[in-house]
């Protein structure tokens, strides 16, 4: 099974250098055209200032202070173009709302879901516009606790062919987490902190796009836990 995890991680790697060696980069395909691109907040320039606006932000919903937005403004204001200051790889799951943890409004923040919170080829090149075009100076790998994808990875870990479905290649995305975890008390938890510091390592090398921004320090890549119950959301080194 870890042989063809390897071998699929490979194959994607490949096609993406590919395309990179190719020359065919976002702006070449024309998607620069498809959304015209607004200036960013006066205070939000760079990966740490992005990082310092969420974490604020994250700290008003937690105390019950977030600030008064007016969405249908902000919806009205970005129809024409959006320059979100931070994108995200959240968990699919419903409890899981960027824009609400982190208390922003429409056209702040790029957001792409996925259970488990990993790094699918779709989502990577997802993230590919939000850095090449949209210039989003973060990108944030956003687990939460329990987690139901890193839980059936665990339960699972030897029958993973079982599942129903498309799960079983989804959920073999995230066995590497919980083999690391094999051995913790609290496994769950710990698997969860895991496939969030595998999808910051992994992200960079799926994408030349990603990593030469990375290098060119245009834009960082971060990983957090949103605990579902306290609602505080925590980097994790």
């Amino acid at each position: 099974m870890c042989n063809e995890i390897d071998a699929r991680s490979t194959s994607r790697r490949a096609m993406i250098r590919n395309t990179a060696a190719a020359g065919l980069s976002l702006p070449t395909l024309g998607m620069v055209s498809a959304m015209a691109e607004q200036p960013k907040p006066a205070s939000i320039q760079n990966p740490q200032e992005a990082l310092d606006a969420l974490m604020a932000g994250n700290k008003r919903f937690i105390g019950g202070d977030m600030l008064p937005h007016d969405h249908q403004s902000a919806q009205r204001g970005s129809s024409e173009g959006q320059s979100p200051f931070a994108a995200f790889i959240r968990c699919a799951d419903s409890r899981v709302a960027p824009e609400i943890v982190f208390d922003q409004s429409f056209g702040e923040l790029f957001v792409c879901g996925v259970a488990g919170n990993i790094p699918t080829e779709e989502i990577v090149a997802s993230l590919e516009y939000a850095v090449a075009v949209l210039h989003t100076p973060l990108i944030v790998i956003m687990g939460h606790s329990n987690c139901g994808a890193v839980d059936a990875a665990i339960k699972h870990e030897n029958s993973v062919t079982d599942l129903p479905g498309n799960l079983p290649g989804l959920i073999s995305q995230i066995l590497p987490a919980s083999i690391a975890s094999a051995d913790s008390e609290d496994r769950l938890n710990h698997a969860i902190k895991i496939n969030v510091q595998n999808g910051v390592k992994q992200l960079p090398k799926d994408s030349p796009v990603i990593s030469d921004a990375i290098e060119a320090g245009t834009c960082s890549v971060v990983g957090g836990v949103y605990d579902l119950h306290t609602g505080r959301f925590t980097l994790v080194d």
